[in-house]
């Protein structure tokens, strides 16, 4: 038998019936309020104490910019080079220790073939450290 609140319309009532989540919140709290207080238990650690050394940094090297115009002409520190002698170099610079770090320049019009071309013969050459130069567009 259904209660009704005076209204026999039979329609279905409008009211939330919020005993259920009254409930349910009142088990929540009952939970936390158990629960804090162990979470609040310390557990002392020791922890390891670290023992700065100051490392001898090696010289750093300035970085070679190689600067690759659209057409394919090649230029090492604004110097011109042609593609065998970019082998060279760059095969001598992967024996430094340590080895500076190569900086690929394109002209905005550059095929992007042109530079992967030239990343690939330094990578090949034992180039571990090439990089990208762009400008910020204003």
């Amino acid at each position: 038998m259904a209660f009704s609140s005076g209204n026999d319309s039979g329609g279905p009532m409008a009211t939330i019936n919020v005993t259920p989540l009254v409930d349910v919140m009142l088990v929540l709290l009952i939970i936390f309020m158990i629960t804090a207080p162990l979470m609040t238990h310390k557990v002392e650690i020791k922890l390891p104490e670290a023992t700065l050394k100051k490392i001898e940094e090696a010289p750093k090297t300035p970085p070679i910019t190689l600067a690759v115009q659209e057409d394919g002409h090649l230029y090492w520190n604004d110097e011109p080079i042609t593609a065998e002698q970019l082998e060279s170099r760059l095969s001598v610079e992967a024996q430094k220790t340590p080895q500076p770090q190569i900086n690929v320049r394109g002209d905005r019009t550059t095929k992007y073939r042109t530079i992967n071309n030239v990343v690939t013969i330094a990578q090949k050459q034992g180039m571990r450290k090439v990089g990208f130069v762009a400008i910020k567009e204003r």
